[in-house]
């Protein structure tokens, strides 16, 4: 049987959808960080039926513009002495700046080094954002 204990001190992630935690794992770049990481994979949830998990045993930054754009579902959980003192929920992010390329291959952001890609979310629906330079429609995607 697998036991993982809990952290004293540091972040835990949840609630993220089962296959996704590898990608933000890398997403995130945590094997770079110079703390105990733990990534829990297709762990039994009441809500999900099977989700992800990490945990990180130090505070560090957390980008909630990549969390939010792999997965929405997932919660972030701030541990102190053991005891959760801030939760909060992963949104989709509603401007997006130097993330991801703009796929119109005429946009200033593909030819130019010096212009950085910036996106607004287009509330239609699905996660899609316009390109602030060309106005493309771009779906992130991993």
């Amino acid at each position: 049987m697998l036991k993982v204990t809990g952290i004293t001190q540091g972040i835990v992630i949840d609630h993220i959808t089962s296959g996704n935690g590898l990608k933000i794992f890398n997403k995130l770049k945590l094997d770079k960080i110079d703390a105990p990481v733990v990534l829990l994979m297709k762990v039994n949830s009441h809500i999900l039926g099977k989700k992800d998990i990490i945990k990180i045993q130090d505070h560090v930054n957390i980008d909630m513009t990549i969390l939010g754009l792999i997965d929405q579902n997932a919660t972030v959980n701030i541990i102190k002495n053991g005891e959760i003192t801030s939760k909060s929920k992963v949104e989709i992010p509603k401007k997006i700046k130097g993330l991801f390329q703009c796929k119109n291959p005429r946009c200033i952001t593909t030819v130019d080094d010096y212009a950085i890609s910036e996106f607004t979310l287009v509330p239609n629906g699905k996660v899609q954002y316009r390109c602030n330079y060309c106005e493309e429609l771009t779906e992130y995607k991993l």
